[in-house]
């Protein structure tokens, strides 16, 4: 394994990017913007953000740069909360993704020509809600301290996505509640 790089995230990157987080109005907006920036950030292939789908046990991707449509297609990323990111609650990195029982696919990952893959866990206080990857066509090598900041700015995500979710949530309920007649509205 090659020498790990130069850390690339500074006090002034990580204030602009939690500066991000917690005013974007617009989220889809704000994960499209942060895996751009990460690729663009550690010279890496792509990366993900996914959150996790609790009934289904899989994971839904809500935002990917650098990656192709087919690689994103390639089927249900399920999720085996015994192992991984979903049981310890830290970074994992997969070093080949060919090889690795842990990869899920892959024949997928070797056409798409990433070999290796860094997840960083999404939480919401101590539960795994989602996770960050980062894919690259050679052993992901990012900084200790950059991964150490990746995971603060994952928890940061994870409030973000987990208040979006209550929100959503009450928004239906308020609509639920404009559709009832007006004699039971008015006994609530």
């Amino acid at each position: 394994m090659s020498q790990k790089q130069e850390r690339k995230f500074d006090l002034r990157h990580f204030r602009a990017i939690t500066n991000a987080i917690s005013t974007y109005e617009d989220f889809n907006l704000l994960v499209k913007h942060l895996v751009e920036g990460m690729c663009r950030t550690f010279l890496i292939r792509g990366a993900s953000i996914m959150i996790l789908d609790e009934v289904d046990n899989q994971m839904f991707r809500v935002a990917s740069y650098g990656i192709s449509e087919s690689y994103m297609e390639k089927g249900p990323v399920c999720v085996d909360r015994n192992q991984g990111v979903f049981c310890t609650g830290k970074p994992e990195y997969i070093w080949d993704l060919v090889s690795d029982e842990r990869a899920q696919y892959p024949e997928s990952a070797a056409r798409e020509g990433i070999a290796s893959m860094l997840s960083i866990p999404i939480k919401f206080r101590d539960v795994v809600i989602g996770v960050i990857r980062i894919y690259d066509e050679k052993p992901v090598d990012i900084h200790d301290e950059d991964v150490e900041s990746l995971c603060a700015l994952a928890a940061q995500l994870g409030i973000l996505i987990e208040c979006n979710g209550l929100k959503n949530f009450v928004e239906h309920i308020k609509m639920s509640i404009d559709t009832l007649p007006p004699r039971i509205r008015g006994h609530l």
